[in-house]
């Protein structure tokens, strides 16, 4: 079943892509739980680092996806489509966010 996205995309990916990227997330709820227990059991200091540090890494992994995802769908639509200064901006926009890291 095809459905939109609230930008009005065809809200499809690739059944692969979604089941990866839904075992990270999975995974990386069980990191984030393993933190709280740290946390509560005041665990050394640079071991919840290293662990905060690993689920920032799996989650810019996730991010690394869902911009090629989109960029190989959602802005060949838009440049298709004749939308290039939508997908020029929503690039942009990603690319600003980055540099706040």
């Amino acid at each position: 079943m095809t459905h939109y996205t609230p930008r009005g995309y065809n809200g499809s990916m690739q059944k692969n892509t979604k089941k990866g990227l839904e075992k990270r997330l999975k995974i990386i709820e069980g990191q984030v739980r393993g933190l709280l227990r740290m946390v509560e059991n005041e665990e050394y200091c640079i071991d919840i680092i290293a662990q905060t540090s690993a689920v920032r890494s799996a989650l810019s992994s996730i991010e690394d996806v869902m911009l090629g995802n989109h960029l190989s769908t959602h802005v060949v639509e838009q440049i298709k489509g004749g939308k290039h200064a939508q997908a020029i901006e929503e690039i942009l926009s990603v690319y600003k966010l980055s540099k706040k890291k």
